[in-house]
């Protein structure tokens, strides 16, 4: 039979006797108190074994009041209690030194279920020293689905597991990245992205790695590698799903014996960095179909976290919608907001771009209409223009084009009957896609290579070559 005494602080009496309810059923011994200097006088009086307090206190703020509990009692465990649903509130519950954060509502089977286990096992938790910063909060969403994630992040902020998001394009993995990154104890060190799908197959490795001098053909320097460039920090892996089973093995190397040697090099050297990976992709099928690692992918898959994509999370709309269009007056915009026909449509609506969609529809809103309220036709006019399309986003999106060069490429092969074509057909097909690709992105940037090189997510000097070997013609920019 469970034994102890909990502490419940909560200047709601429906809350205080819901608590008092359960808890006693259970076997514990509750006092009930509705301010915070009550809970301190019990505390500093050596009482209770357990404190379950809300955040809100009509006489002081809760997370004033931990601080020193924790420092008089570092033993006792705290859960905290909000109704304030958000990401800072479950971070800055962590870094005060609560065992575990709750949002309200909540389930009373889960919470004695947590009661439990801190009284049979009472961790001390560190206490980060993170200021507040004005900038806002890194995510946004009071949905259930959220509120989990925010529980689960803030459980890993103070260590260095391996995290592997898994999400749709546009739910926000390289957001949550950050976060672990900015909220955690590797935040005075280098943040360092990298895009598997951005960048060619056979730079991978010399990306990750970096290379020596005459490692391969154009290697004219030594070079540095994202691993090295992230050390002491958090390296993220985007869509870890492209990378070559080449570059797999070598990172397999890292994560097991915590060095790598740089492309053309020799000398193993130590390295120091947190690995969060991300993919849009089943991980799982790509190992069934021998394209990835099963090894790595445990290696990778310590902590898995899954983003739920917008259309499992329309309740967060309304709070994106706001932020969005905060962030656009911060820009110079004006000020705007949706009446509640447009926001009903909005929560009907599909968002198959997810977060980033709704992010760039409320940015256009924002700039191109006049009204201060956006109405339910000038929103419908929007979702229905080709723009809101997800495949218009900058060039961290993937964009997938395998179904229609695959039916291309069928018919092509068709075209010979039972005969082959002509060998040679990998350099031409290439060939075929990358003059278009490559002409079009100068063409945008007014053939400005940097800003193509950029757009294309592939190294400058790659695309100088390019443009050599394909003998494309570079219109030179006006601008």
């Amino acid at each position: 039979m469970p034994t102890g005494t909990i502490l419940v602080a909560d200047d709601d009496a429906a809350i205080r006797t819901v608590l008092n309810q359960a808890l006693s059923r259970a076997g514990y011994t509750v006092r009930l108190t509705s301010n915070a200097s009550t809970l301190w006088r019990w505390v500093s009086a050596g009482d209770g074994d357990l404190v379950i307090t809300d955040v809100v206190m009509p006489d002081e703020n809760i997370f004033d009041v931990l601080p020193r509990i924790k420092k008089m009692r570092p033993e006792l465990p705290v859960l905290v209690m909000s109704a304030q649903n958000t990401f800072m509130t479950a971070i800055k519950a962590s870094e005060k030194g609560a065992y575990e954060y709750l949002p309200k509502p909540f389930d009373l089977k889960e919470l004695t279920g947590i009661v439990q286990r801190a009284l049979e096992e009472p961790k001390k938790r560190p206490v980060a020293d993170l200021e507040e910063s004005g900038e806002g909060m890194p995510l946004v969403g009071r949905s259930p689905a959220m509120q989990e994630i925010y529980r689960v992040l803030a459980r890993l902020m103070q260590t260095d597991l391996t995290v592997m998001i898994n999400g749709e394009s546009g739910t926000g993995k390289e957001l949550v990245a950050r976060a672990l990154h900015d909220y955690g104890k590797r935040r005075n060190g280098p943040f360092v992205a990298i895009n598997m799908a951005a960048i060619p197959r056979d730079l991978i490795e010399a990306e990750l790695f970096g290379h020596e001098k005459g490692a391969f053909t154009g290697a004219q320097n030594r070079s540095s590698g994202r691993f090295e460039q992230a050390d002491g920090g958090t390296l993220f892996l985007d869509e870890i799903g492209d990378m070559p089973m080449e570059a797999q093995t070598r990172l397999l190397r890292v994560l097991q014996q915590g060095e790598y040697t740089t492309v053309g090099g020799r000398t193993p050297i130590k390295t120091d960095v947190r690995i969060v990976a991300a993919t849009n992709k089943d991980l799982r099928h790509l190992i069934n179909q021998g394209l990835f690692r099963e090894d790595l992918y445990f290696r990778l898959n310590v902590v898995p976290i899954r983003l739920p994509p917008l259309r499992e999370r329309v309740e967060d709309i309304p709070d994106l919608v706001r932020h969005f269009f905060s962030m656009a007056e911060k820009e110079g915009l004006p000020a705007k907001q949706v009446d509640q026909s447009a926001m009903n449509l909005m929560r009907r609506y599909r968002w198959p771009g997810n977060v980033r969609e709704l992010e760039n529809l409320v940015r256009r809103l924002a700039a191109l209409y006049p009204q201060d309220v956006i109405g339910e036709a000038m929103l419908d006019h929007e979702l229905s223009q080709p723009s809101t399309n997800p495949l218009e986003d900058e060039v961290s999106e993937t964009v997938d084009l395998g179904g229609s060069v695959e039916k291309y490429l069928s018919g092509y092969f068709e075209t010979f009957g039972d005969a082959l074509p002509p060998p040679g057909l990998y350099h031409r097909i290439l060939r075929e896609v990358e003059y278009p690709l490559i002409s079009a992105a100068l063409a945008a940037t007014r053939g400005n290579q940097i800003k193509a090189a950029e757009l294309l997510g592939v190294n400058r000097n790659t695309l100088r070559k390019k443009i050599r070997d394909l003998d494309i013609q570079v219109m030179r920019s006006t601008r």
